[in-house]
């Protein structure tokens, strides 16, 4: 059974890692941001979050290290971000949490309604109007080194110039008390520029959620200075209110918010497993 792996892969390639296992039933399934960051970049949330059951690691075909592997497709993009309703459907009482673009990609598939229950969304969004928000935010509190930064990854697109943009533009994620911790999360990280290319040609400016959670148990979180994602554009989308979806904000935290408040964002997801229905 797929449960009792601590690692695998899906038809479509999609990678699980069982990274820690609670008390209690079911399966947390994190899904990372980026995209291009790899999996590696949750374990923090994971420890923060102390979900009960198991909890999993998720990479897409082609994302951070799931790569170069023989489990993936010759074509790893051909089904994103379908291809995470496999993972979805192999495993019982599933939770899915997407963090930043893993959340937008979970959004995106309307098939993960029928099969979850539960969901949290780290510091994302609904739409892609979050992106000219940060553009403004980007211009007015420059940062040194991005501009040059950013020139080389657009002259040579590949995974070392993907990590020394990220460094570079580090502090726009992080409260200046964290961003020593945040910058060594961030240069820890494997990176794939390849899917950085593939969501920027066909995701990211045209992102729209494409269902919402009616009835489903749903935890929307972030850090109250995430200077990345503007939360407040959850306040006027319809089908993310009622008493099914806990709105909360991480005092004193940024786009990662398990970095600066680990027992705040604990906190959050505790009070989304006391709204998930007994598993049986």
């Amino acid at each position: 059974m797929a449960a009792e792996r601590q690692e695998w892969w899906t038809a479509f390639g999609v990678r699980l890692r069982r990274v820690s296992s609670g008390d209690g039933r079911g399966n947390w399934l994190f899904v990372p941001g980026g995209p291009g960051l790899g999996s590696e970049s949750l374990h923090g949330l994971v420890a923060a979050a102390r979900v009960p059951g198991a909890a999993w690691l998720v990479d897409l075909p082609g994302d951070g290290s799931n790569r170069g592997l023989p489990a993936i497709p010759s074509d790893p993009y051909a089904h994103w971000p379908g291809a995470l309703s496999e993972a979805a459907q192999a495993l019982d009482d599933v939770v899915m949490a997407g963090h930043s673009t893993g959340g937008m990609f979970l959004l995106s598939v309307p098939e993960l309604a029928a099969h979850l229950t539960g969901l949290a969304l780290i510091s994302s969004a609904p739409h892609a109007g979050w992106r000219p928000a940060f553009a403004r935010y980007a211009e007015d509190h420059p940062l040194p080194g991005v501009d040059a930064a950013a020139e080389r990854y657009a002259r040579r697109p590949d995974d070392q110039n993907l990590r020394a943009l990220t460094l570079a533009a580090a502090p726009w994620n992080f409260r200046p008390s964290a961003s020593a911790d945040g910058r060594a999360l961030l240069a820890g990280l494997p990176y794939c520029h390849d899917a950085v290319a593939w969501a920027d040609a066909h995701f990211d400016d045209a992102y729209r959620a494409r269902w919402t959670p009616r009835d489903l148990p749903t935890l929307i979180v972030s850090g109250d200075q995430d200077h990345i994602v503007d939360q407040r554009i959850w306040q006027d989308e319809p089908g993310f209110h009622g008493p099914h979806v806990l709105h909360r904000r991480i005092a004193d935290a940024g786009h990662f918010p398990w970095i600066e408040n680990p027992e705040a964002v604990r906190t959050a997801f505790a009070d989304l497993v006391g709204r998930l229905a007994p598993t049986g």
